[in-house]
């Protein structure tokens, strides 16, 4: 046991966790010219229409686990870079549909690579990706976010 767990509490071994992985992304990322944050979108939104979904920016927000309105300030800025395209649903005109441009796809292809060594460095210590310690951590994950709060 690290000096870091000894005495400590799952929720502040969760958070540092999470700052270790967000730190790591955004270094892995820099040099791709993307944050951790636009990377969760971009890739978010690549997987979504690989899977023949065209997402509302809210339907996106909701898979990514991005507040809605902190999902329009980025798919604004993402626009602007021409990684994506916002368009009026036609069926509603309060709602946004997003998808990739061409450039945005070229864009998060390097950034999913990078991602998936940096997830297998950071999953060693419990066998890699593939291991079973990995999938049960998985599992442990999942029945956590799912939890409900209140």
């Amino acid at each position: 046991m690290s000096a870091a767990s000894k005495g400590s509490t799952p929720g502040y071994l969760v958070w540092r966790l999470s700052n270790k992985w967000r730190v790591a992304v955004d270094r892995a990322l820099a040099p791709l010219g993307l944050t951790h944050a636009q990377y969760v979108l971009l890739a978010s939104l690549y997987g979504m229409q690989r899977s023949g979904s065209n997402p509302s920016q809210r339907e996106l927000a909701d898979h990514a686990g991005l507040e809605a309105l902190y999902t329009s300030k980025l798919a604004r800025t993402l626009e602007a870079d021409g990684l994506i395209e916002r368009t009026r649903d036609p069926r509603d005109s309060r709602a946004v549909r997003l998808a990739l441009t061409e450039r945005g796809r070229e864009k998060v292809r390097p950034a999913l690579a990078a991602v998936q060594v940096l997830l297998g460095r950071l999953l060693a210590p419990l066998g890699g990706l593939d291991g079973p310690r990995t999938a049960e951590f998985m599992r442990d994950l999942t029945a956590l976010l799912e939890a409900p709060l209140d």
